[in-house]
């Protein structure tokens, strides 16, 4: 006697897997009905504009910094350099430290 098929929800999903007993393995499946994410399209427009303008002002914000950066390698290559003017002898190289 062959056990008849069975079908189950996937409790993750929603799907409908169709489960064959004597061979243990799905042998159908049916996808879960599509869910929509937001029930109100104008609010999905906003929600996306808000999206869009903080986008726009995270890269005006990284534009900025990177043309600050050479001001900032500028700054700091005085600082080594009136360190060094300070300090004449040479640096330590990393082997001579043992």
């Amino acid at each position: 006697m062959v056990a008849p098929s069975f079908t189950v929800d996937c409790p993750c999903c929603k799907a409908k897997l169709t489960l064959d007993p004597e061979l243990q393995a799905v042998i159908a499946h049916e996808a879960p009905p599509p869910t929509r994410s937001v029930d109100d399209l104008g609010a999905a427009f906003d929600k996306l504009r808000a999206r869009s303008a903080e986008r726009e002002e995270r890269f005006k914000e990284q534009l900025r910094a990177e043309g600050e950066k050479g001001k900032l390698l500028d700054r700091k290559f005085q600082e080594g350099l009136k360190k060094a003017k300070d300090d004449p002898s040479p640096p330590k190289r990393p082997f001579d430290h043992d």
